[in-house]
């Protein structure tokens, strides 16, 4: 890393501990949603009425409720048929993920595309954790559909950062070091103060720690696996010398590292289908 990334990196460390770098909040629909959804005594009735307020999610939680994912024996036309068809726990983790797109904005033309290019590649691997997690765990899609949309949370204030300090915007290299030095830790605290699930807290961390040793599959092992899948396509990048069979996500998940997951599998068609459950 580069003396500029280094201070950087530390100027942001710093912010974080004294608690004087403003994380991002959560979109007001996504609290709505799951205010409703974490009420015990909460009804279906009751999340219609929060997303109705939101046209747009509306539209794409129907659209998503007529998904292939889910073959449904009827076309879903409403909002109370799509919520009936997908649960309560997975409308909010999903409504919660889409609403989230609307944050990877800014005004900055340069840091705009930064922010479109992390949710894109998020969204991607969201949809392979999706498929994954159905064909190679037991654990929730949904939850794993959410960390896989925010297990790069953490790129957001630092692109807010690099807006307020036009120095750092001009060289790309510098700024990747200080993203890949410092989102995982802040992921962890965004997440953390929003109150996610803990199960999915630690993922910006954990999906990163190839070597980990634990028992069981968990939702860091599929974002693993799925950002290794989905940067494999890349010519060039930094995991292009990573020996796989070093990485315990695979075997966990119970998956050859040598061949790809879409291939060993032939899950390419139900990829396709969960990417496009998350794009607008």
């Amino acid at each position: 890393m580069n003396v500029l990334a280094e201070k950087v990196s530390q100027d942001i460390k710093v912010a974080i501990d004294n608690d004087k770098l403003i994380l991002p909040t959560l979109p007001e629909i996504a609290l709505k949603v799951r205010e409703v959804a974490n009420d015990e005594n909460a009804s279906i009735k009751q999340l219609g009425n929060a997303i109705s307020s939101d046209a747009a999610l509306t539209a794409r939680i129907i659209k998503v409720a007529n998904s292939p994912l889910f073959r449904a024996p009827r076309e879903i036309e409403d909002l109370n048929m799509a919520l009936a068809r997908l649960g309560m726990q997975y409308t909010s983790n999903l409504a919660t993920g889409l609403a989230m797109e609307q944050m990877f904005q800014a005004t900055s033309d340069f840091i705009d595309k930064r922010l479109r290019a992390v949710w894109s590649r998020s969204s991607e691997i969201a949809g392979m954790c999706h498929v994954l997690c159905k064909h190679c765990t037991k654990l929730r899609p949904d939850q794993a559909a959410l960390a896989g949309l925010t297990h790069q949370i953490g790129v957001l204030p630092i692109l807010s950062y690099a807006e307020d300090n036009p120095s750092i915007m001009r060289d790309s290299m510098t700024l990747d070091s200080v993203i890949e030095a410092v989102h995982p830790e802040l992921g962890v605290k965004i997440l953390t103060t929003w109150e996610f699930p803990k199960e999915i807290r630690n993922v910006p961390v954990d999906h990163l720690n190839f070597g980990r040793n634990i028992a069981n599959a968990d939702y860091a092992d599929l974002v693993t696996v799925a950002m290794l899948q989905n940067r494999a396509t890349e010519e060039q990048n930094r995991y292009t010398n990573l020996d796989y069979t070093k990485v315990k996500a695979f075997f966990r998940l119970d998956l050859d590292p040598n061949i790809e997951a879409t291939e060993a599998e032939d899950l390419s068609e139900e990829m396709e289908a969960a990417l496009a459950m998350l794009q607008a």
